[in-house]
């Protein structure tokens, strides 16, 4: 026996199982959800003649006359994207939680072989296989790829370096995870540069080798410092990076590590005692060294030549 047209639903109890469906993404309904949910085409047309809600794409119906919000057009970017699509890149991380981040386009990643649309502010990116997805939630990819291809990805060297930090700071992954993504990468843009930010900001043993510092010193002219000083504060032993004793010139090269947790609060320590002690501290950030090496080159040149100046 054939079934008979389905029956519309009263305008107050359409917009009613609407508006649960679209409150999971955000004010915006996937047409396939509307159905399960016993919205009908006719419902969805009169509500869009009406001007109560509007169409976005062959699957989004945005509920609301409201324009759609960030999180609305991440899941009109999976929708409209193509078959299998999920975000990736630094869209997935937003989608994560991650702040400190504002998206330019939203990143997909679709399977090869499937048929990909475009979409306005939308970076379509094929790949040959998409890797672990999480599914809860806006469908992407895992954290620590996701965070590998947003650095690879983005605009300029600063940005990829600022969103590994951001990640790690953020603790939306754990370093030692995040490192072992990587060491399983293999080529891909920036990958010299890539390579020591990652293990930079993963692993807290690892900074610029004495080696790359004293070099960067030699390159300048500057002499030899005394490397790994140990020195008595009022709280114990202090481990110096870098000193020029004779004019009481200090360098702290800062690992990754040293913006996680307490290590602010145990650097900041650290560097009162040694001022105390009539000593100048010059800050370098490694990662600082590997994006900007001849502007905090240049104020250790400076800071070395004012005090030997001072010292004379």
């Amino acid at each position: 026996m054939e079934k008979g047209p389905r029956r519309r639903l009263p305008r107050a109890e359409r917009a009613r199982r609407a508006v649960e469906v679209a409150a999971l993404h955000g004010g915006v309904a996937h047409r396939a959800d509307l159905r399960r949910a016993g919205v009908t085409r006719a419902d969805i047309r009169s509500e869009v003649l009406a001007g109560r809600w509007s169409i976005a794409g062959l699957h989004t119906v945005v509920i609301g006359a409201s324009e759609m919000d960030g999180v609305a057009r991440l899941w009109q970017a999976v929708w409209e994207s193509g078959s299998g699509a999920v975000l990736d890149g630094v869209s997935a991380l937003v989608a994560s939680g991650l702040s400190g981040f504002t998206l330019e386009k939203i990143d997909v990643a679709i399977p090869g072989n499937h048929r990909a649309r475009r979409l306005e502010g939308v970076h379509v990116h094929r790949r040959r296989t998409l890797g672990p997805i999480r599914g809860a939630g806006l469908p992407r990819t895992t954290t620590e790829r996701a965070t590998i291809r947003a650095a690879q990805w983005a605009r300029t060297d600063r940005t990829a370096v600022l969103i590994i930090c951001l990640v790690v700071q953020q603790r939306f992954v754990r370093p030692e995870q995040l490192l072992s993504a990587w060491l399983a990468t293999r080529g891909g843009p920036r990958h010299q540069l890539l390579d020591a930010a990652v293990r930079d900001v993963c692993d807290g043993a690892h900074s610029l080798g004495e080696f790359d510092f004293s070099a960067l010193c030699r390159a300048r002219g500057l002499p030899a410092p005394t490397r790994q000083k140990v020195c008595r504060g009022r709280a114990g032993r202090i481990y110096l990076d870098v000193l020029w004793e004779d004019i009481g010139l200090v360098v702290e090269i800062d690992g990754g590590h040293h913006a996680l947790a307490l290590a602010p609060v145990d650097d900041a320590l650290r560097q009162n005692e040694v001022t105390l002690s009539d000593k100048v501290v010059l800050r370098v950030p490694v990662l600082g060294l590997r994006l900007t090496p001849d502007a905090f080159m240049d104020q250790v040149a400076r800071g070395h030549a004012l005090l030997t100046e001072r010292a004379a």
